[in-house]
């Protein structure tokens, strides 16, 4: 049996791909002591950190309705979704979702981050009131929150908070001070840094990253020229630039591409065939890497 840290990329509903990606890894007989994860990539990092297997993983994924996880329930309304769009930042509010990841966790025994060994599970979030990469559970401390008593289901949901798809999550730190927290891909989609530490020559374990890109998704040069094309090259400059320097300075060796790009991230009514579909492309990928990685 071999023990490796893992980090799991956001790319929302593509991230069935990991489910593979687990599959292929399990049958090798690696493990993960350490994981990390942005958005989907801290869903899928948490669950493997509270013992769930490929296939249990697997298992829930296919038994939860996607759908209800959106608190849709002013259908009827015309418009109801815009006018909560500019009232609360998010068409969706991302209880519903909350409380699944609560109902799914609860099953071992997990609710906050005393319930998970320290330091082996973290996830990115963006906190836009202070313009400031968070990293939880070790930054909570910033805000006067005990880490050990903060809620794991919680934590995930921030890190999934897709801006105004999701309505931001809100935290209030000792001294008052209220803070906007939305999806950790706004500033670090891909956080592989998180277990490699600069100028340090030997990891206590092999690191290995999972990407849902091609290995040759790079930033191609645009065409700006207007305002709105300026703005299009400046949301995609930010949400890629910063791991995609890291990728070029550190070992791509160790990381896993993904080429899931034909179902959209928030493809919430995603087929059974799709699914399929991803968990097979995820698992082939893996195997492959695996037959040419050396650590």
């Amino acid at each position: 049996m071999l023990q490796v840290d893992g980090v799991f990329a956001g790319g929302g509903i593509k991230a069935f791909s990991f489910v593979g990606a687990m599959k292929a890894l399990e049958e090798e007989g690696i493990y993960f002591e350490r994981l990390a994860g942005t958005s989907a990539g801290a869903i899928v990092a948490t669950l493997i950190k509270a013992g769930f297997t490929s296939n249990e993983i697997e298992k829930i994924l296919d038994e939860v309705d996607l759908i209800s996880l959106l608190d849709r329930k002013h259908r009827s309304i015309p418009f109801y979704r815009w006018i909560r769009l500019y009232l609360k930042m998010g068409i969706y509010k991302g209880d519903a979702f909350e409380d699944w990841l609560n109902s799914i966790l609860k099953e071992k025994g997990i609710r906050t981050f005393g319930d998970i060994p320290p330091g082996t599970l973290k996830m990115i979030v963006s906190d836009v009131t202070n313009g400031r990469l968070v990293v939880l559970p070790d930054d909570l401390a910033q805000y006067g929150i005990i880490p050990e008593s903060f809620s794991v289901a919680r934590a995930i949901r921030m890190s999934c908070c897709i801006p105004f798809f999701f309505e931001p999550v809100k935290i209030t730190s000792s001294k008052g001070i209220q803070s906007v927290m939305v999806d950790g891909g706004v500033l670090s989609n891909f956080p592989i840094w998180l277990f490699s530490k600069q100028g340090q020559t030997q990891l206590q374990r092999p690191v290995i990253g999972f990407r849902l890109s091609p290995s040759e998704d790079t930033l191609p040069p645009r065409e700006v020229k207007n305002a709105f094309s300026m703005l299009h090259s400046m949301v995609e400059t930010m949400w890629k630039a910063h791991d995609q320097r890291y990728i070029s300075k550190s070992h791509a060796k160790n990381i896993v591409f993904i080429p899931a790009n034909k179902v959209p991230a928030t493809k919430f009514d995603i087929s059974e065939e799709e699914k399929d579909a991803l968990i097979q492309l995820g698992k082939e990928t893996t195997e492959k890497f695996l037959k040419k990685w050396a650590y």
